[in-house]
This record gives structure tokens, C-alpha cells and sequence, in this order.
């Protein structure tokens, strides 16, 4: 049975700064990458040399028939020092906007996926009393490169950011980690202060604004009802809170997280993607589903989902039953208005290095040319009949 989508429902695809520009030296997960004793598989060095061939990627994503493109600004590319504006940064990410428009993509903006500058992680990061207004000038700074940018994202995935520091400990403690433990609640009151700041100058500057979190279909293992609702009330639901006051929230949905009375729980090994996380395709709908219920008047765009894996043809038929999944949520009255899929190459994925693919395109490591796979005319052509 066909599954169809809203009228002006956008299709895309998605990349973020550090994990495909190469040569991002200046920001703080560079330096994280070259300490000794790194937590990091592999540096990101040229990563995919987007920096430089990003015209090509916008022309994969167009000639596919998808219909948007979400990228994020490398702040220590345009603040390489506190209170210095690199005219050259702003220029280039208004050219990757401006090349989004000539060629009938929408662009789709963040403007901090995760990377921070040297001197501001240096000062504290985001717990420095600082931290807000130095986000809300640069969200200022970074204005000229917004216009007629439909959708624009302040803080990517801040509930995943602010558990970073609790898995930290937990490894250094030795602790089995069998899932996502809760977020330290200092750091997330940060990015949520962060958040807010930007928020205002968005506001009066009338750009489309919100904040994309990580979602997750929640699963109640025997005897974990109560950790389930406290669990998911710290992980999510104080950020939808947040959200609520935005235009619109981006969500990015995986899997799943199943919780028992202890906290999370490992699901089964048999079922485990590249990335580790659980095969779950019906995830997005279910994500959605109680994310539409908890914001009833909020939109909601999928700003990720996908699945690292090397065989192309599961990639279909899992993001085949994620859009089913969620055409059913969509039926069922939640108002979601778009689709971007993680991700449009095969990238730098952060402490996994190189190793999960996403991608609907394959990068050659050494030569960086890109060879779509089947999976990107797939796509394309389910956003060219806005059904699957």
C-alpha cells in the first residue's frame, strides 16, 4: 500500500560542518581529536573536502529531485577569535545559501552542530556565564547568511551533547554502557539558556527558528514504568519544553530506547547497526507520534534520520518503512511538514571516525569523488511523488 505526504511536504538531505568540510583546525573537536589518549577512531582531517567542492554536493542533492539541503555554519570559521568576524566565513556560507536558492533547493541552516571555537571552549564552553551572550552575538553576526533561509536551527541535538560528559565518566569508571544515560542537568540548563538567547535575536530579526533534538521511541522494559517517565522527562521532555516556543522543532530519529528499572537496556546485539544503535525503522513514526502530543501546536521537521550500514539495499527498505511509518503518524494528525535524511555522504561520524555510512553517496577517501548510491535516486524519486 502507498504511503503519501502533505502537499509542499519538503524532501532533503543533510551534512554538518566538521563532518564533511575538512581542515575545521580552529574548532575544539579538532583539537579533542589530537590529544593524546584521543576517545577518537581517526581524526577528521580532509574529511570530505566539502569545504571546497560544496557546489558538487548541491548539485548531487538537486539533480536527485530532493527538494532541500541542510548544512551548518562552522562557528570557528567566522569567530576564529573572540570578537573577530572573518568576512571570508560569512561569504562563504551566504554562497552555499545563495547556491541553495539558484538551484531550487531550500536551505536549511544550523548554526552550531556540536563544534565550538577554540577560545570559547577554552573559557569555560557552555557552563561559562558567558556562554549565552557569546552565542546570541554570534546568532547576530551570523544574520546576513539567514535571509530567505525557511528553517533555521539554533543548537543541534543539545540532549545528546549535554549526556557526552556522563558517558564520559561512566567509561573512565569502567561501567557497561547499554544505552543513553541521563543528560548532566548543568550543561543542559546551559544550552537551554544558549538556546534562548539565540532565540530573541532570531525573533526580532524574523527568522524561522527552532531546536532539533534527538527522539527516540520509548520502550518500558518489565518493571520500568517509572524510570521510563523519569528518564524520558530528563532526556526529552524538558528540551520539548523549551522547543515549544520556537516556530517549529527539529527532530532526529534512529531507533529506540528501551528502558528498564535500572535505566537503559542494551537491546538485542542481532539487531545493531554500524552506529550501535538498534534496527528500528518504525521508530520515526512512534518518535513523532508522541512528540506531536506533547507540542500539539508546533510543527515538526525530521531534521535526521537514516542508518549506517554498508549495504545499500537495507537502507532503502529501512527508510521505505520509517516513511511509512511516519505518512501513518502524519494521517493520524501530526503535523510534520518535512523529511531530511542523514545523510547525504559517507562522513566523519564523530568518536566512530569514518567507519559508519550513512551516506546516499560513497566518498573515496583519498580522491574525494563522490559515486551516489542507488539509495539517492531512490530518494529522489519518492520526493518527486511525495509518496513511498
Amino acid at each position: 500500500m502507498t504511503a503519501t505526504f502533505p502537499e509542499s511536504f519538503l524532501w532533503g538531505t543533510a551534512t554538518a560542518a566538521h563532518q564533511v568540510e575538512g581542515g575545521n583546525t580552529q574548532n575544539h573537536y579538532w583539537e579533542w581529536e589530537h590529544a593524546e589518549h584521543s576517545p577518537f577512531a581517526e581524526v577528521s582531517g580532509d574529511a570530505c573536502d566539502s569545504y571546497h567542492r560544496w557546489r558538487e554536493d548541491l548539485d548531487l542533492v538537486a539533480g536527485s529531485g530532493l527538494g532541500a539541503y541542510r548544512f551548518s555554519l562552522e562557528w570557528s570559521r567566522i569567530e576564529p577569535e573572540e570578537g573577530e568576524v572573518s568576512r571570508a566565513g560569512l561569504d562563504h556560507y551566504r554562497r552555499m545559501v545563495d547556491g541553495c536558492l539558484e538551484r531550487g533547493l531550500s536551505p536549511l541552516v544550523t548554526l552550531m552542530h556540536f563544534t565550538t571555537p577554540r577560545w570559547f571552549h577554552a573559557d569555560g564552553a557552555w557552563t561559562s556565564p558567558k556562554a549565552a551572550d557569546r552565542f546570541a552575538r554570534f546568532t547576530e553576526t551570523v544574520l546576513p547568511v539567514l535571509a530567505d533561509v525557511p528553517y533555521t536551527v539554533t543548537i543541534n541535538e543539545p540532549n545528546l551533547a549535554a549526556v557526552l560528559p556522563v558517558l564520559g565518566a561512566m567509561a573512565a569508571r569502567g561501567e557497561a554502557i547499554e544505552g543513553l544515560p541521563r543528560p548532566d542537568q548543568r550543561l543542559t540548563d546551559a544550552f537551554l539558556s544558549a538556546h534562548r538567547a539565540s532565540t530573541e535575536v532570531l525573533r526580532g530579526a524574523g527568522v524561522t527558528h527552532g531546536l532539533s533534538l534527538v527522539g527516540q521511541e520509548w520502550i518500558v522494559e518489565d518493571g520500568g514504568d517509572d524510570e521510563l517517565v523519569a528518564h524520558r522527562a530528563a532526556m526529552e521532555d524538558q528540551f520539548l519544553e523549551v522547543a515549544a516556543d520556537g516556530d517549529f522543532v527539529g527532530m532526529q530519529i534512529y531507533s529506540c530506547a528501551r528502558i528498564g528499572p535500572d535505566g537503559p537496556v542494551a537491546g538485542d546485539p542481532a539487531l545493531m547497526t554500524k552506529a550501535h544503535m538498534e534496527y528500528r525503522p518504525g521508530a520515526l513514526g512512534a518518535s513523532v507520534r508522541r512528540v506531536s502530543e506533547v507540542l500539539p501546536g508546533t510543527p515538526i521537521v525530521v531534521t535526521e534520520n537514516g542508518i549506517a550500514t554498508g549495504d545499500d539495499a537495507q537502507r532503502v527498505e529501512f527508510t521505505t518503512e520509517a516513511l511509512r511509518s511516519l505518512s501513518a503518524a502524519i494521517a493520524d494528525g501530526a503535523d510534520v511538514r518535512g523529511y531530511v535524511h542523514w545523510s547525504l555522504l559517507d562522513n566523519f561520524e564523530w568518536f566512530a571516525g569514518y567507519g559508519p555510512t550513512f551516506g546516499l553517496v560513497e566518498v573515496d577517501r583519498q580522491t574525494f569523488v563522490r559515486t551516489p548510491k542507488p539509495s539517492l535516486a531512490w530518494l529522489g524519486g519518492v520526493a518527486q511523488a511525495n509518496a513511498v
